[in-house]
C-alpha cells in the first residue's frame, strides 16, 4: 500500500482518536526505509490530518486514500468509504416518516396508503438489479465502477427533496416519490457491493455494519428534525395545500446531506483498478441496460441456495416493515391520543412523536450496531439476526397496548436492534456464497428480495386492513410482529457454513 509521505513526523501513538465528525480525516503512512519501498512490512503510521470537507475539492489528489484488499483498513478507512450512506438513509428515514403523513395532509385516505407507495418496491425492483449489473461492466477513470453511481443518484435525490414539500396535489406528491425512489436506489445499490469490492474479507463484518451505524445517524436526524422544526411556533402554519411549514426544514436539510456526504466517500475513497486482464474482460463483456437485464436473468438462475432462503427471510421481514412505516404513526394517534388522523391536530402531534419515537429507535440502531459486531465474531452470523429481528417483532406486538406516549420509547430498544441487524448482518451472511466478479447484480438481487415483498403488501395489504383487521392501525402493527416472528424462525433454517470470522480491528 503506497501512500502520501510527509516530512513532519509526529507519533503515532496519536492516531486512535475517534472521527464521527463532518470532517474527513486521513491516515498517513511512510515507508521506514525509501530504497526498499513502501512494503505492508516497513509502513509505518503517522497522524491524523484532519480537513474540514470542502477541502476535498480543492486537493483531491493529495488527500485521497490509498486502500489494498491484502491490507487491513483502520476504523477511520472504513468509515469514509461508509460516510454516503448517511445521506442516503436521511432520505429514506423521511420516506419512512414524512412521506406518508404528507399523503394524508393531501387528503389520501389511509387505506390508499399501501397501493401509494408502490414506487418503492417497483423502482427498487427495477432500478437496483440494473444497476448493480452495469456497475460490474462499469469502469470511468477518475471515478471508477460504484462512484459514478453514487453520484448521478445523489444529485436526484438532492433535487427531490427540496422540491417535495412545495407540492400542491396528491399525484405530484406521488409522482415526485417515484423520482426519488429511482436516485435513492441507484445511489445506494453499489454501497453493498462497493465494501464486498474494497473490505478485505476478515474486516466485512465491520464494513456491512458500519453502514448501519450511518443507517442509524441519518434516519435519526431525519426523525429528530421532524419533531424538532414542529416544536418552532411560527412553523406552525400550512402551506396553500395544507403541508406544515415544519416539514420544509428537514426536507431542506436532506437535500444537502444526500449530496453532500455521497461526496465525502467520492472524494476520500478511491476504487481498486482493475489489472489489464480484469480491464479487457469488462471491456469484453456487452454493455447496455439489455445485456445487464439478461445477466441479471443467468445470476438468478444460478443464485447459490443460501440466497433463495434468505429471499424467504425477506418475505416475511420487509411485508412487516412496510406495514409498519405506513401505520405507525395511525397506529399511535388511535393509542396514545385516542383518535384519528381525520383529528389534523391531534394527527400532526401523532406525526410529530412518530418522529421522535423513530430517531429513538434509529439512535438505538447506531449504538446497537456495534455490539452486533461483536456478536458477529463469536456466532455465526444467522443467529445474531435471528435473535434481533425477534426482539423486533417483540416491540411491534407491544406498540398498540402502549397509552402513554413517553412509554412508546421502550419498544423502539428492541426494534432499534432489529433494524441494526437489517442493515448490515444478511449482507454477511450470504456474501461468501456469490461470486467476487458478480458482487453487483448479485447485490441487486438481493434488494430485488426486498422490494418485491413491498410489492406484494402494497396490492394485498390495503385488502387485508379492510377486510380482516376492520381498518384499525393497532392490529396492523400486531399483524407485522408476527410476520416478523416467522422471519425470525426462518433465518434459523439458511444453510450456511458461514462461520464467525476472527475479525481483525480496524483501528
Amino acid at each position: 500500500m503506497r501512500q502520501t509521505q510527509y516530512d513532519n513526523k509526529r507519533s503515532s501513538e496519536n492516531t486512535s482518536n475517534a472521527s464521527l465528525y463532518l470532517f474527513a480525516t486521513y491516515q498517513y503512512d511512510t515507508p521506514k526505509n525509501k530504497e526498499s519501498g513502501p512494503t505492508a512490512s516497513t509502513m509505518q503510521c503517522f497522524p491524523q490530518f484532519v480537513v474540514p470537507c470542502f477541502l476535498l475539492t480543492k486537493s483531491r489528489s493529495r488527500f485521497k486514500m490509498k486502500i489494498s484488499p491484502q491490507v487491513s483498513l483502520t476504523l477511520r478507512q472504513i468509515m469514509l468509504m461508509n460516510f454516503g450512506f448517511f445521506g442516503i438513509q436521511y432520505s429514506f428515514g423521511l420516506q419512512q416518516t414524512a412521506i406518508n403523513p404528507i399523503f394524508s395532509f393531501l387528503h389520501a385516505d389511509p387505506g390508499q396508503l399501501p397501493i401509494l407507495n408502490m414506487a418503492g418496491p417497483i423502482t427498487g425492483l427495477l432500478i437496483q438489479p440494473l444497476i448493480g449489473a452495469m456497475s460490474d461492466r462499469t469502469w470511468i477513470p477518475g471515478l471508477g465502477r460504484r462512484r459514478p453511481y453514487f453520484l448521478i443518484g445523489a444529485i436526484g435525490c438532492s433535487l427531490c427533496l427540496f422540491i417535495y414539500p412545495h407540492v400542491t396535489a396528491l399525484w405530484v406528491a406521488v409522482l415526485l416519490l417515484w423520482l426519488l425512489d429511482i436516485s435513492n436506489n441507484t445511489a445506494m445499490e453499489p454501497f453493498r457491493a462497493f465494501i464486498a469490492d474494497t473490505v478485505p474479507e476478515r474486516q466485512q463484518s465491520i464494513g456491512f455494519l458500519m453502514q448501519s451505524v450511518f443507517t442509524g445517524l441519518g434516519i435519526t436526524l431525519a426523525n429528530v428534525s421532524l419533531y424538532i422544526f414542529q416544536q418552532i411556533g411560527w412553523l406552525q402554519q400550512t402551506s396553500e395545500a395544507g403541508i406544515p411549514y415544519w416539514v420544509f426544514g428537514s426536507f431542506y436539510i436532506g437535500a444537502v446531506c444526500s449530496i453532500g456526504s455521497v461526496l465525502v466517500t467520492v472524494l476520500s475513497t478511491p476504487e481498486h483498478e482493475p489489472s489489464p486482464e480484469e480491464m479487457a474482460a469488462i471491456k469484453a463483456q456487452p454493455s447496455g441496460p439489455v445485456h445487464a437485464i439478461k445477466d441479471i436473468g443467468t445470476a438468478i438462475k444460478e443464485m447459490p441456495t443460501p440466497l433463495w432462503q434468505l429471499a424467504s427471510v425477506y418475505l416475511f421481514q420487509w411485508y412487516a416493515l412496510f406495514i409498519y412505516w405506513q401505520y405507525i404513526s395511525h397506529s399511535i394517534v388511535k393509542s396514545v391520543w385516542g383518535s384519528t388522523s381525520a383529528d389534523s391536530a391531534a394527527y400532526e402531534q401523532a406525526v410529530a412523536w412518530t418522529g421522535l419515537v423513530n430517531g429513538f429507535y434509529n439512535v438505538v440502531t447506531f449504538v446497537s450496531a456495534f455490539g452486533l459486531m461483536w456478536m458477529a465474531r463469536k456466532y455465526a452470523a444467522k443467529y445474531v439476526h435471528a435473535f434481533a429481528v425477534i426482539l423486533a417483532s417483540l416491540a411491534l406486538l407491544t406498540i398498540p397496548h402502549i397509552t402513554n406516549k413517553y412509554l412508546m420509547f421502550a419498544p423502539m430498544i428492541g426494534f432499534g436492534i432489529g433494524w441494526a441487524s437489517m442493515m448490515g448482518v444478511p449482507f454477511m451472511i450470504v456474501v461468501h456464497s456469490i461470486p467476487k466478479e458478480r458482487y453487483g447484480v448479485y447485490m441487486g438481487i438481493v434488494n430485488m428480495m426486498i422490494v418485491i415483498p413491498m410489492l406484494i403488501e402494497t396490492v394485498t395489504f390495503g385488502w387485508i386492513y379492510d377486510t380482516f383487521l376492520g381498518t384499525n392501525p393497532s392490529n396492523a402493527m400486531t399483524f407485522a410482529g408476527v410476520f416478523l416472528a416467522i422471519a425470525a424462525v426462518l433465518t434459523l433454517t439458511i444453510k450456511t457454513s458461514n462461520k464467525p470470522y476472527g475479525v481483525e480491528s480496524a483501528s
